[in-house]
């Protein structure tokens, strides 16, 4: 049986759990598909072009999440869940979404949405410390109304500093598919499905208090986007045939990878031989190590489209992770070459050179490795790999230095303080891998001070 806790004790425990709620929640898992990003990418390249950011300032980062959801969280990034992609039947939905998202990162909400944030905490803060106050001086029931009313002034602020965002950021996206000529039926359809879902959920639209809310009502919401996007010219413009394609090819890809072979190839049965169904299948064949029926599945895309770099890269894959890497070379070495050294892909090559365990095979591996990091500076993937091509022909402080990358990326800060001040000690001084060291160095040590802080 529990006994009651006093009101002091409350407080002062209440306290405590907003301080630990403080805390950044754990890192999602982000899911690296080259094909998936540059999809992404194309996607909001045109709605980028209509704000006034310039081409490529803004990134498309892709969560292992199955959710249904999409957020900005500081810099120019737009986080897309997977279930997200899962849920739209088209690219003109993602787009939709894409548009709305952006419109944050113009208005600079995650920036605000701290600094209110923290506004808001601090009067939930002195609430709390008025509480206590009044509990120690034995008005304890007296003390418990101060913090209650604080947290929900404090709660009822930021809600409705969100809200005003949300509906904000809700016409900036019809603004910038406008301005990119797509047509804004896509974005009223997801927001259908997301009052559907809610619906189903048992949600009420019509009862739910919109106090208690971090976004306007659903339906409110399409009202509103109706009554602008439906008037504007981009309403009746056609759907881009190509991204609508490669939108159905990237969600078979995901199917295939995410879900259970049996799951997936109930899905997508051997009577459907459309593009996505064999790519789903590859992937679920892979999953359950039965490599010639996957290579079948790649055999069938391939005969297709010769020169697909998504279906090369998929069949030099399937090779390398079945064991096979030097039959991978020849498929992995034409997508890289197709795709100019994409990083993802010029990292899997790199890899199957590595794992060929032929030293003559090395050097390539050194330049592809090179390529993908210089390309894309956050592959620890590619790192490990090119550290393994150094420690191999006994280059100790580059070998070093790699691993301070991917340290570095993992938040091992001690250790990445280490292994690049080791590098830094014996690379040529001067240099471009000198002065990188010198970087990693900064940024592990600045790190390991503000946890010093935090602490």
């Amino acid at each position: 049986m529990r006994g009651r806790t006093s009101p002091v004790a409350f407080a002062l425990g209440l306290l405590a759990s907003l301080v630990v709620a403080a805390q950044p929640v754990a890192a999602q898992s982000i899911l690296r598909d080259a094909e998936t990003e540059q999809l992404l990418q194309d996607m909001l390249g045109p709605l980028v072009e209509a704000s006034e950011l310039g081409p490529g300032q803004v990134e498309v980062v892709l969560i292992n999440d199955e959710s249904i959801n999409a957020f900005v969280a500081g810099g120019q990034a737009i986080y897309v869940h997977t279930g997200l992609l899962s849920a739209a039947d088209t690219a003109n939905e993602v787009q939709g979404v894409l548009a709305h998202e952006l419109g944050h990162i113009t208005a600079g909400h995650a920036v605000r949405a701290a600094e209110r944030s923290k506004a808001a905490n601090g009067i939930s803060i002195l609430s709390l410390l008025l509480g206590v106050g009044a509990a120690l001086a034995g008005a304890g029931e007296a003390g418990m109304g101060v913090i209650a009313a604080g947290q929900q002034a404090a709660m009822g602020s930021y809600l409705s500093f969100n809200r005003d965002q949300e509906a904000a950021t809700d016409l900036a996206g019809t603004r910038y598919l406008a301005g990119a000529g797509i047509s804004g039926k896509g974005m009223i359809a997801f927001f259908e499905k997301l009052r559907g879902n809610e619906i189903r959920a048992g949600y009420s639209q019509a009862d739910e208090s919109a106090y208690a809310r971090t976004h306007p009502l659903t339906g409110d919401r399409i009202q509103v986007l109706r009554g602008l996007v439906d008037k504007d010219a981009a309403w009746d413009a056609p759907p881009d045939a190509d991204l609508q394609e490669r939108f159905v090819r990237a969600k078979a890809k995901l199917y295939g990878y995410l879900n259970p072979p049996a799951r997936t190839l109930a899905e997508f049965p051997l009577t459907d031989q459309s593009v996505a169904a064999h790519y789903a299948r590859a992937y679920a064949y892979h999953k359950d190590a039965r490599v010639d029926l996957a290579l079948a599945e790649t055999d069938a895309l391939l005969a297709r489209e010769p020169d697909n770099p998504w279906f090369l890269e998929l069949k030099g894959q399937v090779l390398l992770e079945s064991g096979r890497p030097t039959d991978a070379l020849v498929p992995l070495r034409r997508a890289t070459e197709l795709t100019r050294a994409h990083p993802l892909i010029a990292g899997l090559l790199g890899h199957a050179l590595i794992a060929t365990e032929n030293p003559a095979n090395f050097p390539e591996a050194e330049t592809v490795l090179r390529a993908s990091v210089q390309k894309d500076r956050y592959n620890p993937f590619a790192w490990y790999q090119l550290g393994v091509v150094y420690e191999a022909r006994g280059d100790m402080p580059r070998a070093r230095l790699a691993s301070a990358e991917v340290q570095v990326m993992n938040r091992q800060y001690p250790q990445a303080l280490a292994s690049a001040q080791a590098a830094e000690a014996y690379l040529p001084y001067g240099s471009a891998d000198w002065i990188r060291a010198q970087d990693v160095a900064l940024e592990a040590r600045g790190e390991l001070e503000r946890m010093k802080k935090k602490r």
